[in-house]
């Protein structure tokens, strides 16, 4: 089952972050999170934010088999990632986003 989610900011959101990403698949396994950090996206022009979401979007749909959430927070250019553990995965996703989105930064990995 595919259920990938990409929300363009955290004002549209009811509830915490902490609250919303799952932390576990639909079979009830453990999932991994991680952030990845845009320095300065919510500065830049409308057509830049854009065009760097439709990107986010590409590389996450690549994965799809391993990524169960995403959501980017726009005010704080944050992208906030859950995924089955599939070894390796985290920084394969960090590293393509990097390399197609050069100030992609990964911050956290847990």
């Amino acid at each position: 089952m595919k259920s990938l989610r990409l929300s363009l900011s955290i004002v549209e959101a009811s509830e915490p972050l902490r609250k919303r990403a799952p932390v576990v698949d639909e079979n009830g396994d453990a999932l991994t999170d991680f952030m990845v950090l845009f320095p300065g996206l919510s500065k830049k022009p409308g057509a830049s934010i854009e065009q760097t979401t439709r990107e986010i979007h590409r590389i996450l749909g690549y994965y799809s088999d391993s990524v169960v959430f995403a959501e980017l927070n726009l005010e704080l250019s944050l992208l906030w990632i859950s995924a089955r553990p599939v070894s390796g995965v985290s920084f394969e996703i960090a590293e393509a986003l990097r390399q197609s989105i050069p100030d992609a930064r990964l911050v956290s990995h847990v």
